[in-house]
């Protein structure tokens, strides 16, 4: 079923209210008329119509609420995922992102240094060289990145990439585009 045809059928109230009913319990008429407050008229009208679409279904004259209708729409009519874009023009360091940083976030540090590196120079781009930033701002940066943003800061310390005085920072390393 197409997801607009669902959200057709469950678009007029009394039918979305049998439905509810269904789903939390209801297997007959008078059960769904009692907890909705509808009358059973209209009752008979939505079940037949809902039926129809194929989100109900009376078997042994109990209703049963057929809600793997939902997941089947979605999986048939999803779109195809987005390509992924690369985080570096370089396939190597792209490749090594790919696998630590999903939706904008380092998921694992790596522990291989050479892996870790590309990750903070990755991470240092996010702050303007020349610039000094106070620690409450850095920290806000790499909250971003990561939950442990205390660690991150002294990765990118050790590694070069960020520089400290006096709780002030300024990117000292990493690739700078021009």
């Amino acid at each position: 079923m197409r997801p607009d045809a669902l959200c057709g059928l469950l678009a007029e109230p009394d039918r979305l209210t049998t439905f509810a009913a269904v789903v939390l319990g209801a297997s007959t008429p008078s059960e769904v008329a009692t907890r909705t407050g509808q009358a059973a008229r209209e009752v008979a009208v939505a079940l037949r119509r809902l039926e129809q679409g194929g989100l109900v279904t009376i078997a042994g004259g109990r209703i049963v609420a057929e809600t793997n209708v939902f997941k089947e729409a979605v999986r048939e009519h999803a779109p195809p995922p987005a390509a992924e874009e690369d985080l570096d023009p370089d396939r190597a360091k792209a490749a090594v992102l790919r696998v630590f940083i999903r939706d904008g976030r380092i998921v694992r540090m790596p522990a291989a240094r050479g892996k870790r590196r590309v990750i903070l120079e990755h991470v240092a781009a996010a702050f303007e060289p020349g610039m000094r930033y106070p620690e409450r701002a850095v920290d806000a940066v790499l909250r971003a990145w990561h939950d442990d943003h205390a660690a991150l800061r002294r990765y990118l310390v050790d590694e070069g990439l960020m520089s400290r005085e006096d709780g002030v920072y300024w990117r000292t390393g990493g690739y700078v585009e021009v």
